[in-house]
């Protein structure tokens, strides 16, 4: 919860308590409940209302209006109280009882808040839209060129002391309510969204005395969305990368394109996920299945292709912020899911890609070449103990057969497909939720900061690591595969 919301039934529970305390309320505390309505109209100007505090909203008013008169009468004298015992004794319980639960609901669906980055820079960030003249869409119905949406997160310098940190998704009152739907939620369960902070700032002058810094593109899976990994993305910028994550429409589960004056407003446009880009699998045959897959992860690879050309021209840009700064020659791709069978079949193809690495790859998409002749790359394969199943593990040994031997499985146990994203962060009932696996949130989002960055910093930095060498007494619950 934030910070007024906490201030909010502790007032409440001092007011409601008191007469358990002493027998005389002074006029300072006989003023309370009108002061935690002060204190919840400053929380709505400041940190904004949402829908899981209602039930303390309208406990708050209750008890100012309760207690309005007695405090009247008592003309600033204070107020002389009853020792409570039996229906008053059952009352004051009760009405604790309905604080508790009053607050139990926004404890337990907080707005999220993410890792703090570990990393001696500051983080800033940008936005842009990508349209590829050479390609066209084959997933809108439309004639018109490919677009994808790029965020970039990059080493800054610090921000000034009255800059306030970019929203974790900026467009959440949009794509919230999509993402609730897509998790079996009703629409408006993930309104709270919109007021989720990230830890970077908006187009932050970059640190430029340690440039250039290697280059990481980053591929989300099928109905995911650009942000959904931005604790990884804002560790990596924090230590020294440039970061560079695509929301890719159609396949992922809403991107909102700014409107042509390149502004987020009216005129603003949606692409929603396309069903038919990558059907249920079970729909289909096998054969006919995954050569549909390959299409879409085709469609992605060329996009990875696309962006690294779009960074190639922003680093050679004098009028650009990161002019200079993005080491080409060091370039890293990483995804989850169907965005990892895209990292795979990127970097079986373009030698550009100097390191991989996924979570929970998907391997139907990849190609019969990709797969029949590996990739030379250093890559670090992640997975979660509850999501592979059995076609994607035939295919992954039988590509994995045919990678450099140094390159590493690790399986975290105890994690599930959505751990290796934001979405756990959502609540502590996320694992009832189904949004992740029951290891602690903030243990594999650790595991995953750390051996990601390790993977990294050893393949595009050359700085060794024990991590990657085996089994370690901190992290238990990384198993060491193959």
């Amino acid at each position: 919860m934030r910070p007024l919301e906490i201030v909010i039934p502790l007032l409440l529970a001092l007011y409601i308590c008191w007469p358990l305390l002493r027998r005389h309320r002074p006029p300072a505390l006989g003023i309370l409940p009108t002061f935690t309505l002060v204190v919840m109209l400053t929380h709505n100007r400041i940190e904004g209302m949402r829908w899981q505090m209602i039930p303390l909203y309208a406990f708050t008013v209750i008890v100012f209006l309760w207690s309005l008169p007695a405090f009247l009468r008592a003309r600033g004298e204070g107020e002389t109280l009853v020792r409570p015992t039996g229906w008053r004794l059952l009352g004051l319980i009760a009405a604790l009882g309905l604080l508790a639960v009053s607050t139990a609901l926004p404890a337990l669906l907080p707005v999220p808040v993410l890792p703090s980055p570990r990393g001696p820079y500051a983080i800033g960030t940008f936005t842009r839209l990508l349209v590829d003249e050479s390609r066209r869409e084959i997933y809108s119905g439309k004639d018109e060129p490919r677009k994808l949406m790029m965020q970039v997160w990059y080493p800054a310098q610090l921000p000034p002391l009255d800059a306030q940190p970019a929203a974790w998704m900026p467009d959440a009152n949009i794509v919230a309510p999509e993402i609730a739907e897509y998790i079996g939620l009703p629409r408006f369960f993930l309104n709270h969204l919109v007021y989720a902070k990230s830890s970077a700032y908006e187009n932050l002058p970059p640190a430029r005395e340690a440039g250039p810094y290697p280059v990481l593109v980053f591929v989300h899976g099928w109905n995911g969305f650009r942000q959904q990994a931005t604790f990884i993305m804002q560790e990596l910028a924090s230590q020294g990368y440039i970061v560079a994550s695509l929301d890719l429409p159609y396949g992922a589960r809403m991107v909102v394109f700014p409107d042509p004056a390149g502004e987020r407003g009216a005129g603003a446009s949606v692409a929603r996920n396309n069903p038919a880009a990558l059907p249920p699998s079970s729909s289909l045959p096998q054969d006919e299945y995954e050569a549909i897959a390959r299409k879409l992860v085709n469609q992605w690879s060329a996009d990875i292709d696309y962006t690294l050309d779009i960074l190639e021209t922003i680093n050679a840009d004098p009028a650009e912020t990161l002019n200079g700064l993005l080491d080409m020659e060091k370039i890293g791709i990483f995804g989850h899911s169907t965005g990892g069978g895209a990292t795979i079949q990127f970097c079986g193809t373009d030698s550009r890609c100097k390191a991989g690495l996924t979570y929970d790859a998907f391997m139907r998409p990849v190609s019969l070449e990709a797969l029949e002749n590996g990739t030379p790359q250093p890559f670090l394969y992640l997975f979660s103990e509850r999501w592979p199943f059995e076609r994607n593990t035939e295919l992954f040994e039988g590509y994995y057969r045919r990678v450099p031997a140094s390159n590493r499985v690790i399986t975290i146990l105890g994690a599930d497909h959505y751990d290796f994203t934001d979405l756990p962060a959502l609540s502590p009932l996320a694992p009832q939720l189904g949004l992740k696996g029951p290891i602690p949130g903030a243990q594999v989002q650790k595991i995953l900061m750390n051996y990601t960055l390790a993977f990294f910093d050893l393949a595009l930095k050359g700085k060794p690591t024990a991590l990657l060498g085996g089994p370690s007494p901190e992290y238990p619950e990384v198993r060491f595969d193959h």
